[in-house]
C-alpha cells in the first residue's frame, strides 16, 4: 500500500542520507527554548519515532505551526542558526519552466503529493546531535531529516531523482515531493501510473491521498494549469494577487516579484518597485511604485497560455535592443513558447546600436541554450548589416567575443525590416503594432506583446554634434526671453569679448558654442536628448560632456550633466 496519511515509523535504509557538513571552526550553537501552550505540549508527547531524548551540546528553538489540511500543529524547529554555519549543497533543483517543457503532446495527467517528504530520509548517524532542540520537557534530536534544515530540499530532490531515474523526462515530473505522471492517451496512463506506483511501494513512499489527482484533462501543478493546450496560470494563484494589499516591506516586494515571475517576462515594469529592495535604499512607496504594482497584477491576472514546445522542429527568435533593454520572443510554428526580456546594464548602455542588437541574439542563446543548442533556429532582425556577421572579416573584441558563443548554434540571421519586425519590437519599445501589414502569426502574438513591456525611446533630435534647428530654435527664442541675456551683453569686457559674441542676429555665442540662458525647461531637454534619445544610448557623465561640450554653453554646466546622469534610474541600475 502506498497511500498513508501518516507516515508509519521511521523510514528503511536507503542509498541517501542526510548530511549536515559545518564551516570550519564553527562554535557550537544553543538557545533557550520558546515557551509552549498546553495543546503544543501535547503535541511533543506524540511520540512517532523521529525524534529521541538527546544530550548534544547543540540546541535550536522548537515551535509550532498549523497544519494546513487536517487540522492541529506541526513542531517545526527553528534551525535559522545551524543553517547559518552549514555549508551549502549545490544539488540543482529543477526550473519550472524546463519542467514543463517535457509535455509536449501530454493530454491526460495525474499528480501525487508525499506524505511528510522531508521524514522520508535518515540523518547520517554522526550528524544527529546537530538536529538538537530544546522544549520545557528537555532536549531532543531528529533522526529524521527535519523541516527547516537548509539542505533538505537539494537531498530530498536527489533522492526523488534515484527513484524515477528511467521515468524522468519520459512520462514523470519530479519537483521535490510533488510528482506530475503525463501521458498521451489513456491506455498509455494507466502504464504510466502503474509503473509510478510500484515505484512508491517498492521505495517505501507514501503517498497522501487528499494530495493527489488522477486521470486529468487539466491539472494544477506548482501554480500553473496544464493542458493539452499548454501552460497557463493557476487562476487561485491569479485570485490571491488580484486581492495583495499595498507591500510594506522590502520582504513583501520580492515575494509578489517571486509570485509572479514565472509568468511575466517583463523588466522595466517593477523597476519603481526593485530600487526600494537596493542596500541602503529608504523604502518610500510613491505613486510610481503604486502604478507598477497594478500594473503588474493586471499583467499577471490576464497572462497568456504558452504552447509546448517540439524539438523536432525548428525555432524561431524574434530579436530586438533599444535604450532601456533588450527584448526577445521564441516561436514555433507561429506560437508562442516564452518571453524574455531584460533592462540593459550599466556598461551595455554605452554600447554602439550594432553592438547591442548582437547583445540581444547573444542573450536570447545564452537563456534558451536547453531549446536551440542542436536544433535549428531562426533569428529575426531589424538590422540588415546582422545578417553578414558570421561572415564579416573586421570585428571588435566584443564581437569577436560574442562569435565564438554564436558559431556553436545552427542557426540563421533573418532581415525583418520596418513592420513585420513588430514582435520583438513590441518587446523592447513596446511599439504600435500594424495589424493589417503583419504577417498572420505576427499578428496574433501582437496582442500578447502588450502584456511585456519596455517603454519606447524618445524621439531622436540630437543625434549628432550639428544643433538640429529644432534645437536651436528654442535656444535662440529663450535667449531673446531671458532678461539676463542682454544685460550680460551690455557688460562683457574687452576680455571676455574674445569668447562672447553676438552674431548678425544678435544670438549669443561662447567661442563657438551656443549659449543656452538659464531656462531649467530647455537644459533638461537638451540633457534628455543628449542622454536618452535613441541615438545616444545612456552615455556617461563624462561622454555626455563632451559631446554636448561642443555645440552647448552654459555655467556649472558640467557639474548640470552630472548631477543628471547619476539620478538617471537605467544608469545607476
Amino acid at each position: 500500500m502506498c497511500f498513508r496519511k501518516e507516515l508509519p515509523g521511521l523510514p528503511p535504509e536507503r542509498d541517501v542520507e542526510f548530511k549536515i557538513h559545518l564551516v570550519p571552526g564553527t562554535a557550537l550553537v544553543s538557545r533557550r527554548p520558546y515557551r509552549m501552550a498546553s495543546d503544543e505540549l501535547r503535541e511533543l508527547k506524540l511520540d512517532k519515532g523521529f525524534i529521541r531524548p538527546s544530550s548534544s551540546p547543540w540546541g535550536c528553538q522548537a515551535l509550532f505551526v498549523e497544519k494546513k489540511d487536517q487540522g492541529g500543529k506541526r513542531l517545526c524547529v527553528d534551525y535559522r542558526p545551524l543553517n547559518a554555519v552549514t555549508i551549502k549543497n549545490k544539488y540543482p533543483l529543477p526550473h519550472i519552466d524546463i519542467l514543463f517543457d517535457q509535455l509536449a503532446g501530454a493530454k491526460v495527467f495525474s499528480k501525487i503529493g508525499l506524505t511528510s517528504g522531508c521524514y522520508l530520509i535518515k540523518i547520517r548517524e554522526e550528524d544527529i546531535p546537530k538536529t538538537a532542540f530544546s522544549t520545557q520537557y528537555g532536549l531532543y534530536e531528529y533522526l529524521v531529516m527535519s523541516f527547516g534544515l537548509t539542505n533538505a530540499p537539494a537531498f530530498f530532490m536527489y533522492m526523488m531523482n534515484l527513484v524515477f531515474i528511467n521515468e524522468l523526462d519520459n512520462f514523470v515530473v519530479v519537483f521535490i515531493d510533488d510528482i506530475l505522471i503525463y501521458s498521451k492517451s489513456e491506455k498509455e496512463h494507466k502504464e504510466h501510473l502503474k509503473i509510478v506506483l510500484t515505484r512508491l511501494r517498492e521505495h517505501k513512499l507514501y503517498a497522501k491521498f487528499s494530495k493527489c489527482a488522477f486521470w486529468l484533462k487539466e491539472v494544477s501543478f506548482l501554480g500553473h494549469i496544464l493542458s493539452e493546450k499548454g501552460v497557463a496560470v493557476d487562476p487561485s494563484k491569479v485570485k490571491d494577487v488580484l486581492n495583495w494589499k499595498q507591500l510594506e516591506t522590502v520582504t513583501e516586494i520580492w515575494s509578489f516579484l517571486a509570485t509572479t515571475a514565472a509568468s511575466l517576462r517583463t523588466s522595466k515594469t517593477a523597476k519603481p518597485m526593485t530600487s526600494l529592495t537596493k542596500k541602503n535604499a529608504k523604502y518610500l512607496w510613491s505613486s510610481n511604485c503604486e502604478e507598477a504594482f497594478q500594473t503588474l497584477k493586471k499583467l499577471f491576472t490576464s497572462a497568456p497560455v504558452l504552447a509546448q514546445l517540439d524539438v523536432t522542429k525548428p525555432f524561431d527568435v524574434y530579436c530586438d535592443a533599444s535604450g532601456n533593454g533588450l527584448g526577445c520572443v521564441l516561436m514555433q510554428e507561429g506560437k508562442v513558447i516564452a518571453y524574455a526580456s531584460r533592462q540593459l546594464r550599466k556598461y551595455e548602455a554605452n554600447y554602439p546600436t550594432h553592438d547591442l542588437e548582437i547583445a540581444v541574439v547573444v542573450h536570447a542563446l545564452k537563456i534558451w541554450r536547453h531549446y536551440l543548442l542542436g536544433n535549428t533556429c531562426h533569428i529575426y532582425m531589424d538590422h540588415k548589416s546582422l545578417k553578414y556577421i558570421l561572415t564579416q572579416p573586421e570585428l571588435n573584441m566584443r564581437q569577436r567575443r560574442w562569435l565564438e558563443l554564436i558559431k556553436d548554434y545552427d542557426l540563421e540571421i533573418h532581415y525583418h525590416p520596418g513592420k513585420t519586425n513588430v514582435v520583438a519590437d513590441a518587446l523592447s519599445r513596446k511599439a504600435h503594432c500594424n495589424f493589417i501589414e503583419a504577417r498572420p502569426t505576427v499578428r496574433v502574438l501582437c496582442c500578447e506583446m502588450d502584456k511585456v513591456e519596455i517603454p519606447a525611446e524618445q524621439p531622436a533630435e540630437l543625434y549628432n554634434p550639428i544643433i538640429e534647428p529644432a534645437i536651436k530654435d528654442l535656444v535662440i527664442a529663450a535667449q531673446k526671453q531671458d532678461k539676463g541675456m542682454a544685460h550680460i551683453c551690455g557688460i562683457i569686457s574687452d576680455k571676455q569679448k574674445a569668447c562672447f559674441t553676438l552674431d548678425e542676429q544678435g544670438v549669443l555665442w561662447f567661442k563657438n558654442r551656443l549659449v543656452v540662458p538659464k531656462d531649467m525647461e530647455l537644459r533638461k531637454k537638451i540633457l534628455d536628448e543628449a542622454h536618452t534619445s535613441l541615438f545616444t544610448m545612456h552615455p556617461d557623465s563624462n561622454k555626455m560632456y563632451q559631446n554636448l561640450k561642443q555645440k552647448f554653453w552654459w555655467t556649472r554646466m558640467k557639474r548640470e550633466i552630472t548631477k543628471y546622469v547619476s539620478e538617471c534610474d537605467i544608469c545607476q541600475s
